[in-house]
């Protein structure tokens, strides 16, 4: 017991001491999370059950946004499942996952005290009617929060489909206008694309951080991070601590100065 109080007093000394030294540090605006290992985690720990990381997981996250909010980071994208995700795992481990989702994250954000704007980008027709409605009433619940905190969740979703569908909407919208294929060509950039995308009117993420020691990005926002910091953490996400997110924000400082 002595032990572990020592360790989470130096875990609070050395976090500070962090913060001190980012004082005038230049900041991400936009901050985006692969929260990955969260199985790994529950092995990790011994848990029966590895589907009980999924848990950890989505509680964890309310402790690291508010990290993000304490730091002034005002825009957060965060990945919980890619598409392939949910048709290739387990169907019982998909199932506790949209459970998690449901009762943990959706609702949790939602609730007064918080001060998140939910915003949702992927597929919501491969997500159960249950997980489906309470995002959106999540998404409802927040639509009028005036404080500038902004976090996306990401599920069902894939970078390449989400681009696909952006130029499928900038086409059916400049059809609906009379232009023809040639007058799109000709009209088409980066920047038309990008305000279809889900993400569209939403500053690209400055840092990217994922947890776990996986070194790739899964196909999330692949076109919005295409100038993003990257930062891989060998941490299993219910395991990141401050301490770790705060040396991602040091280095993003110091690659920011260089």
């Amino acid at each position: 017991m002595a032990d572990r109080r020592w360790a989470r007093l130096a875990h609070r000394l050395y976090a500070a001491r962090l913060r001190a030294r980012l004082t005038g540090a230049p900041f991400p605006r936009h901050v985006a999370l692969v929260m990955d290992g969260n199985r790994r985690w529950a092995r990790q720990m011994g848990l029966g059950d590895p589907k009980l990381g999924h848990r950890a997981g989505g509680e964890h996250l309310e402790h690291v946004l508010g990290w993000c909010a304490g730091m002034g980071i005002r825009h957060v994208s965060v990945f919980i499942a890619s598409v392939d995700n949910m048709r290739k795992r387990d169907t019982d481990e998909v199932d506790h996952l949209m459970r998690v989702i449901e009762d943990v994250v959706a609702e949790r954000l939602s609730r007064p005290g918080s001060p998140w704007q939910v915003h949702l980008a992927g597929r919501s027709d491969v997500l159960p009617d249950t997980t489906r409605h309470a995002l959106k009433l999540a998404q409802e619940a927040t639509r009028d929060r005036g404080t500038g905190f902004h976090v996306t969740v990401a599920i069902g979703y894939d970078g390449r489909e989400e681009i696909a569908g952006a130029v499928r909407r900038l086409l059916e919208d400049a059809a609906r206008t009379g232009a023809t294929l040639d007058d799109v060509a000709q009209g088409l950039t980066a920047e038309g694309i990008a305000a279809h995308l889900d993400t569209g009117g939403h500053p690209e993420p400055d840092l990217v951080i994922r947890t776990s020691g996986e070194r790739r990005m899964s196909g999330f926002l692949l076109w919005q991070t295409a100038h993003s910091e990257l930062y891989f953490c060998d941490v299993y996400w219910p395991g990141f601590r401050e301490i770790d997110f705060l040396r991602a924000l040091r280095a993003y400082a110091a690659r920011r100065h260089t």
